[in-house]
């Protein structure tokens, strides 16, 4: 029996190793489709900035010097107007606003996209460039005649003519919100628009209503 143990346990151990080992390469084995998947996975998950279409791009590109018109004369009411009522608009826009700047030059950043030029975030230069941007009487866009204008009025006048400005300009952004609505592609931009065309429908009214009691 001394002689035979050994004999016996040989093959049973060579049998545990050879499982071990085997073990070992399925382990290995797993491993390697699990990585694979697993950095597979890792750019589909950062590819969701990557679902969107040209439509998606151009409200971006477009909204943008939209919106720093809007947030230039809201930042103006704030000190120049007359009525409290116009005050608290102006504060509201700014800070509905400023922040969806912030969240499509981030989109237009991920996706690769040209910015707005800056010349074109504010007045007319003429027209849109390779970069996207706005031109005067675009979608309620001011002109640089106009801004003049408004920057030279006080007291109830300025209140009057920022209120019937702005409510043309809350006209072209929601048009524009509307077609990223139903074009559009990236859920996040065309959950913005529907925010757009709640909120500001909703301003247009209050702007109306305040014009009516002038």
């Amino acid at each position: 029996m001394k002689h035979t143990i050994p004999f016996i346990l040989t093959p049973v151990l060579a049998v545990t190793l050879a499982a071990c080992g085997g073990g070992d390469k399925e382990s290995g084995g797993a491993a390697g489709p699990s990585q694979a998947t697993s950095s597979s996975a890792a750019p589909g998950a950062g590819q969701q900035a990557g679902q969107h279409n040209q439509e998606d791009v151009k409200f971006g590109q477009m909204m943008i010097p939209h919106h720093q018109q809007a947030l230039e004369m809201a930042k103006a009411a704030k000190t120049k107007a007359a009525m409290p009522e116009v005050k608290k608009l102006a504060a509201d826009i700014e800070k509905a606003q400023d922040p969806e700047i912030k969240q499509m030059t981030a989109w237009l950043t991920s996706w690769g996209a040209s910015m707005p030029a800056p010349e074109m975030t504010g007045m007319d230069h003429g027209g849109m460039n390779d970069g996207g941007g706005m031109k005067a009487g675009e979608h309620g866009m001011m002109s640089a005649q106009d801004m003049q204008k408004l920057e030279k009025l006080s007291g109830m006048a300025y209140d009057k003519a920022f209120l019937e400005m702005m409510i043309k300009h809350h006209q072209g952004a929601v048009t524009m919100a509307k077609k990223q609505q139903t074009a559009g592609q990236f859920p996040a931009a065309k959950a913005m628009a529907g925010t757009i065309v709640t909120s500001q429908t909703a301003e247009i009214a209050t702007m109306q209503g305040m014009l009516k009691k002038m």
